[in-house]
């Protein structure tokens, strides 16, 4: 039998620390409300119609990362260009910036005393205190995941694919469509879950936009401040459940992705 080293202890004793670490809080939080609570919890009107539109936004954000992220994904993942690393570095910086900042920033270009704001107004479109304005918000934030895996998976795709496809002919875009969307499908899938996921989980830069309509996390938020612990985790317990489901499916589509390798 081999004898372990100290190193592999060590590794197992800071892997034991980090997950108590991480699921500690999480386990104390979920199994504190009782499952009565939990079903009477469901049944409220306003915390099914904030975790519906928390889904419903989160989904908008995660599509429109899609269409529009997809081809400037496609750009860095093909292309070396002056100013690249300055692009990459502007996409990861919603990740990086505190939220609330990120609000105070949304609503400065979204005020009407700016003139985005301004044509917005024109337009009939409102940004504070709407839908509008919650999914301009989750998209900021959850672009970035969805850039990121997107790009990492066309990188990984060998380009001479698609120069055999050019050399018989097929445009640029069919060749896209054809040979590197098929291959790249799972990062990008990834890389929507991921946004949606970040999306969902957003209060810091969503409070400050546009506390009503509620998304869960604000109502979270509202009723710990008016009623305490003991009303704002069945609440919590629910949205985790949701973000735990969407991770695990992230994780089951990983693992095959490696596999398949």
């Amino acid at each position: 039998m081999t004898k372990r080293e100290p190193f592999f202890w060590i590794t197992i004793s800071c892997g034991l620390v980090i997950m108590a670490f991480i699921l500690l809080p999480l386990i104390e939080m979920m199994t504190a409300p009782s499952l009565a609570m939990l079903k009477e919890t469901i049944k409220d009107k306003n915390v099914v119609q904030s975790i519906w539109l928390s889904i419903y936004t989160a989904g908008l954000a995660a599509l429109i990362s899609f269409v529009l992220g997809t081809p400037l994904a496609y750009l860095l993942a093909r292309t070396n260009f002056r100013g690249k690393r300055l692009v990459e570095g502007i996409i990861d910086l919603p990740i990086a910036i505190p939220h609330p900042v990120v609000g105070i920033a949304i609503l400065s270009v979204a005020g009407k005393t700016h003139w985005v704001g301004q044509v917005f107004s024109e337009l009939g479109i409102r940004v504070m205190g709407s839908v509008t304005g919650i999914v301009i918000v989750l998209t900021f934030v959850g672009m970035p995941f969805y850039l990121n895996a997107a790009r990492d998976g066309f990188e990984s795709i060998s380009p001479r694919l698609e120069k055999v496809s050019r050399s018989l002919g097929a445009s640029m875009s069919s060749t896209f469509f054809r040979i590197t969307f098929p291959l790249a499908w799972r990062s990008m899938l990834i890389g929507i879950i991921m946004c949606c996921a970040r999306a969902i989980s957003e209060f810091g830069a969503v409070v400050i936009v546009a506390y009503h309509p509620m998304i869960a996390p604000v109502l979270i938020y509202e009723r710990f401040e008016a009623y305490g612990l003991k009303y704002s985790q069945p609440v919590a317990v629910w949205l985790v459940s949701i973000c735990l489901i969407l991770f695990l499916i992230l994780r089951v589509l990983t693992l095959r992705k490696k596999r398949e390798a």
